[in-house]
């Protein structure tokens, strides 16, 4: 689509003299033609106005390269050229609910409840460690007196009436080898049963047999700690247990605030993750860990992104004030809009202050908001807000933030008029400004 607009020779005047064309008439001549002319040209521009403003929206929304600067393709140019276009998809639905007590409360707790529970995680709680694969095993077999299978019947050859087996490592199959018993599988029992299993080979041979198993080295049965930690490790499960917290310390504890911090354990070939400021506030979650566990400790600050009217991009402090991280373990709707700089007074509608998330159906339902059509168990929310008001200063400083929640300032309708109106104004007073410097 193409659009013109016709000027005809005799309605727009000609400047008929150049500043280096017109002999010797002078520099005041040249201003004073040069003035004239303008002035007949401004009042032709003022007649054809309205045609130019029309030829101008056609040119863009035909997509006319270089009618205006730009910085990429818009939206007419990447729509026109595409090979194959597709049906606009359906309006997502979503639930818009002005905030009030009842919902504050209900949203704060839902808030506040942990995305896991360490509390609840089986296994874990153990009295004794258990010979684990890798895991060298010490044995020693007593006898009643001299001159059984083990100690020889001159009893001044050695002191003591027992005998050590060298010490071995627990085979991939889990057993170890014990003369005159065979191969004993150990793995996965506690060093006392392991002993009596093998007593029970030996008493038919040795004189009242006593075996005593221990573990000279635990390499099986061993606690991981890795991540964001200061120092790295694996060590032993003790057989007293140790809990999160006492792990984490030996492992130097935490590079990073507990805030920005989130724990994960793995168990028995599964996942649990927890935040850490949950693990230090709430005791329940300081969960007993068993050999085989493997903890890791990530970085993974919450943020939270402020849109719509509020100061641009670097005008507080020269920096983006668009996407925060968490300071602490909660922040407030007050806080973090002040953190992005306030509202800006000039494009602000005060009276429309939302925050976007995804809310659980249940919380929607208790408040008495119909959420059948939503068809997962979580519904897209728009908490609206009203700080014209000084109650709403009050709700937004008790609101909760979530992380990658979406703080969105709406404009007040004036401001689209004020950009209408600036954008037609430049037109007009950039000309005078020429008219004016000329004369």
């Amino acid at each position: 689509m193409e659009s013109h607009v016709t000027l005809n020779s005799s309605s727009v005047p000609i400047l008929r003299c150049r500043v280096n064309g017109c002999g010797g008439t002078g520099s005041s001549f040249v201003r004073q033609e040069l003035s004239t002319q303008l002035s007949l040209t401004l009042a032709f521009l003022d007649r054809v106005k309205p045609r130019l403003a029309a030829a101008a929206i056609s040119a863009s929304l035909a997509g006319c390269a270089g009618f205006t600067p730009q910085d990429g393709p818009n939206a007419v140019s990447v729509n026109t050229n595409a090979a194959v276009t597709s049906a606009p998809s359906a309006q997502v639905p979503y639930a818009v609910v002005p905030i009030n007590p009842e919902i504050l409360r209900a949203s704060n707790q839902v808030t506040d409840t942990p995305i896991g529970s360490f509390a609840k995680l089986p296994g874990g709680n153990y009295r004794d460690v258990r010979i684990g694969i890798g895991d060298v095993v010490a044995v020693t077999v007593f006898e009643a007196q001299p001159g059984g299978l083990f100690i020889p019947r001159e009893a001044s050859v050695r002191p003591g009436n027992f005998v050590d087996i060298p010490k071995q490592q627990v085979d991939q199959s889990g057993n170890i080898n014990v003369p005159y018993a065979g191969s004993i599988k150990v793995s996965g029992i506690t060093t006392r049963a392991a002993g009596n299993i093998i007593r029970d080979k030996l008493k038919d041979r040795a004189i009242d047999p006593q075996v005593v198993v221990s573990v000279a080295e635990q390499r099986g049965n061993q606690i991981s700690v890795l991540g964001e930690v200061n120092a790295p490790l694996r060590f032993a499960a003790d057989p007293g247990g140790i809990r999160l917290m006492g792990a984490i310390a030996r492992a130097g504890g935490p590079k990073y605030p507990a805030y920005e911090t989130k724990v994960t354990i793995k168990r028995n070939g599964r996942t649990y993750v927890q935040h850490m400021s949950a693990v230090v506030h709430r005791p329940n979650e300081d969960a007993p860990l068993g050999p085989g566990d493997v903890v890791y400790l990530s970085r993974e600050p919450r943020v939270f992104m402020v849109l719509g009217a509020t100061p641009s991009p670097g005008s507080i402090g020269g920096t983006n004030n668009r996407r925060f991280t968490f300071e602490n373990d909660s922040m407030t709707l007050a806080e973090a809009v002040a953190k992005a700089g306030g509202l800006d007074g000039a494009r602000a509608d005060s009276r429309s202050v939302n925050v976007m998330r995804y809310e659980p159906k249940p919380l929607l339902e208790a408040a008495g908001i119909d959420a059948s059509r939503f068809p997962t168990n979580v519904a897209p929310t728009a908490y609206t807000f009203d700080m014209s008001k000084a109650d709403g200063f009050f709700y937004a400083d008790s609101f909760k933030i979530r992380d990658h929640d979406l703080i969105v300032v709406s404009e007040a309708p004036s401001t689209e008029i004020i950009k209408f109106m600036t954008m037609l104004n430049s037109v007009t007073t950039n000309a005078v400004n020429i008219r004016d410097t000329v004369r």
